[in-house]
């Protein structure tokens, strides 16, 4: 019975803590541009050339 108690007690933790990460990146700005993922395989990417 003990270890069910601890197995709830370390889940409980893993949980919060994936909660204050997506908290923290909703927060940070992490999803706010949701278009530009999707056409950035369009953009051609340029090609510096140092003199």
């Amino acid at each position: 019975m003990t270890i069910i108690f601890l197995l709830i007690g370390i889940s409980l933790l893993v949980a919060l803590t994936f909660l204050a990460a997506f908290l923290w990146a909703v927060r940070s700005g992490q999803y706010e541009d949701d278009y530009t993922p999707a056409v950035r395989m369009l953009f051609e990417d340029e090609i510096e050339q140092d003199e």
